[in-house]
């Protein structure tokens, strides 16, 4: 494998670099260019939406798929590309025990037919389970699981760069700052040429070169040998002072003022193009993070149609055990609860009670006593006193001829008969009549 040596050097001293300014930063000894606050707030704002996704995300997971290993092979299969195995729901899987059952302990005997109504019943349920969580997934999951993976990394990725611009734009910063700190200490040396200091007396020998003016000093010609030097060796003074001496070193000539003069020009157009960089990098994150409201628009329409599948799904479970739940009561010799407590009277109903209570269908084997034939409603007249108005709670669909189909909302003529259930009145809408479930109706005063 061929590694380009130079750029990894190059990477590490750039991360080495930036490790030390982050340092510095945290310790308030470098220079930090700060963000305005309608940026910070958008910044902020991204996050939480970012954390609150992933915690709807894995909670929504688990209420589809409370089976931990499960979602780690579903998980897997997503990872690999392939296609997830379709698994049987425990609805389905109950079902297929109960229709065993069934068929081994005998399909004719009153547990046997019980237990293949049931059966149904739950095969039903796993299919709209399995319906649930299909829908759910593509409407709800996977527009949450696409910006996670989509939309965030790519906002991720541009703060990252962001971050790195801020960073070069506070290192080009903090080096103008250092030239024109060393340009100023540079103009503040005076110069040899321009004047001679006074703690300094020429030698021997260069006091003879000086008043021998038929040759050129040692200086111009040494300073003709090394053109691109800037300082004089000072082995041509003695000074008076010696500490002085030692302390200054050398003197500066006009070249080494013109050199931080071109090191402040350079760090000034470094700084230019590092703040446009900076800003041309801000400006694209920020049209990102103000993305996020459209992102909470898209995610407002997923989250409705979660509970709009949740509600049919809810619908659907509902409807299938209350059609088990009639089937049961008409089956011969079914067994019904004694222990349940009796239905209040009906004068002692509270709509408030009744309206707050879901609906249960009541047993029906109590409709009419063994041996005796089917009520014949056209023989039954309303008593004189005693017929109240009652306003539908929930639509009602009739088992049979002898009951009556009901709409919610509408309002029908109640009254009840000797003899009949307490769970049960008759209701009459125009010139229909038949049976109705007390506990769909809203009795009104």
């Amino acid at each position: 494998m061929d590694f380009n040596m130079k750029k990894l050097a190059s990477d590490a001293g750039i991360f080495f670099t930036r490790a030390v300014q982050f340092t510095e930063e945290k310790f308030g000894q470098a220079e930090k260019t700060e963000l305005d606050a309608h940026f910070e707030n958008l910044l902020a704002r991204a996050d939480s939406t970012k954390n609150w996704t992933e915690k709807i995300l894995r909670q929504t997971e688990v209420l589809l798929q409370p089976n931990p290993s499960a979602r780690v092979e579903e998980f897997l299969y997503e990872k690999l590309d392939r296609k997830v195995p379709s698994r049987v729901t425990n609805g389905e899987l109950l079902a297929q025990y109960m229709a065993e059952a069934a068929s081994e302990l005998g399909p004719t005997t009153p547990y046997g037919k019980t237990l293949i109504k049931v059966a149904e019943a739950e095969k039903h349920l796993g299919a709209a389970e399995r319906d649930f969580i299909h829908t759910a997934s593509i409407n709800f999951l996977t527009p949450l699981r696409n910006f996670l993976e989509g939309d965030w990394k790519t906002i991720s990725k541009e703060r990252r760069l962001l971050q790195n611009r801020r960073l070069d734009l506070d290192a080009c910063k903090a080096r103008l700052k250092k030239a024109k700190a060393a340009e100023a200490k540079a103009t503040t040396v005076p110069d040899f040429q321009e004047t001679r200091p006074r703690n300094y007396i020429l030698s021997a020998s260069a006091s003879a070169t000086l008043d021998d003016t038929s040759r050129p000093p040692p200086w111009a010609e040494w300073k003709e040998k090394h053109p691109g030097g800037w300082r004089l060796p000072c082995f041509f003074l003695l000074p008076l002072n010696p500490s002085v001496t030692q302390a200054r070193g050398c003197l500066s000539l006009p070249e080494d003022r013109k050199l931080w003069n071109d090191e402040v020009d350079k760090a000034e157009q470094e700084l230019r193009v590092a703040q446009t960089e900076f800003d041309r990098q801000a400006e694209v994150t920020r049209l990102l993070l103000e993305g996020i409201s459209s992102t909470h628009v898209n995610h407002l329409r997923c989250l409705h149609e979660f509970v709009k599948s949740q509600t049919t799904y809810y619908a659907q479970c509902y409807r299938h055990m209350l059609d088990l739940q009639k089937q049961l009561g008409r089956f011969p010799g079914t067994f019904v609860g004694a222990s349940e407590p009796a239905s209040p009277p009906l004068s002692s109903t509270s709509p408030t009670t009744t309206a707050a209570t879901m609906p249960v269908v009541p047993s029906v084997a109590g409709l009419a006593p063994p041996g005796e034939a089917a009520l014949c409603l056209e023989e039954v007249a309303p008593p004189a006193s005693g017929t109240r108005k009652a306003r539908v709670l929930y639509d009602y669909e009739a088992a049979d001829s002898s009951e009556l189909a009901l709409l919610a909302d509408e309002l029908i003529t109640v009254y009840s008969l000797p003899g009949m259930d307490p769970d049960w009145l008759i209701g009459e809408r125009g010139n229909k009549k038949g049976k109705v479930p007390v506990t769909y109706l809203e009795l009104l005063s």
